[in-house]
């Protein structure tokens, strides 16, 4: 074995295993917002690989633990990101003015596909979470 990976692998374990737990997954995610944070999800940087895996896990976590739920809505998506940032319709501009906000939140309107992009673009998930 590579004396290097040996000594390194204490503290690349914990970050590569997969979550056991929600506490384990909120840890997933605290390391995966570090690595956007520095510009990692850029193709070509040196940690881009690792934003992959973890993405994928925590995905994978969320698919497993959350299977018996059913699938959100768009609308539900927003509504999280909203509540888990505490946003206001204003602080949604990608979306559009605060009445098409106000429309989509009263589900008068469903997100279109270049407001679903900019949500996922923005709040770093998949574009599925706010398409239908």
């Amino acid at each position: 074995m590579n004396a290097a990976i040996a000594e390194h692998w204490c503290h690349v374990a914990p970050i590569l295993a997969r979550p056991a737990n929600d506490a384990d997954l909120e840890q997933k995610i605290a390391y995966l917002d570090s690595l956007l944070d520095v510009g990692a999800e850029q193709e070509g940087h040196p940690l881009s690989g690792l934003v992959d895996i973890l993405s994928d896990q925590i995905e994978r976590y969320e698919s497993e633990r959350f299977a018996g739920y059913g699938k959100a809505t768009g609308l539900d998506a927003l509504k999280f990101v909203m509540a888990e940032h505490g946003l206001t319709q204003a602080d949604l501009r990608e979306v559009g003015t605060q009445g098409v906000v106000s429309e989509i939140l009263a589900g008068k309107r469903k997100l279109n596909l270049r407001q679903a992009k900019a949500l996922a673009k923005r709040f770093h998930v998949g574009l599925e979470a706010f398409v239908d």
